[in-house]
């Protein structure tokens, strides 16, 4: 195994939740041992450039309901196709050579499944995206 596979795969989390089995699909196969693991590993990452997003675009995000919140972040990660490749290079650049071989075959549906991984991340961590004023009060 070459030093970069090794040390790519080995900083990587172990999700406890995901289940591996022989029915699975290999896009279900490659989503829970390739996607999820990265998508745990860039979580901060991911947090902070949204972060970064929501002031980009003039912070209209903290005057919005947090169903209106919801509807942001996934118009953003949708809609936005330079936000969308960003967060999609987050996750590949921690890909293997192999793994990104394996992508490349069914990259479409892979982005899908991402998109919807970092999407949940990013709705499961909406308490983080509060105006930073208000977070150094509390």
């Amino acid at each position: 195994m070459n030093t970069r596979q090794f040390n790519l795969k080995s900083i990587r989390p172990e999700v406890l939740a995901t289940t591996i089995n022989d029915t699975m699909s290999s896009d279900e196969r490659f989503q829970n041992l390739v996607l999820r693991p990265i998508a745990t590993l860039q979580n901060d990452l991911l947090i902070a450039v949204f972060k970064n997003y929501i002031v980009k675009h003039k912070s209209v995000f903290y005057d919005l309901s947090v169903e209106k919140r919801m509807i942001y972040i996934e118009n953003a990660i949708q809609k936005d196709m330079k936000f969308r490749n960003a967060l999609k290079g987050m996750i590949i650049g921690q890909f293997t050579v192999e793994e990104y071989q394996i992508y490349i075959q069914n990259s479409s549906a892979l982005n899908k499944r991402m998109m919807r991984i970092v999407k949940e991340r990013l709705l499961s961590n909406i308490q983080l995206f509060e105006k930073p004023e208000l977070l150094e009060a509390v």
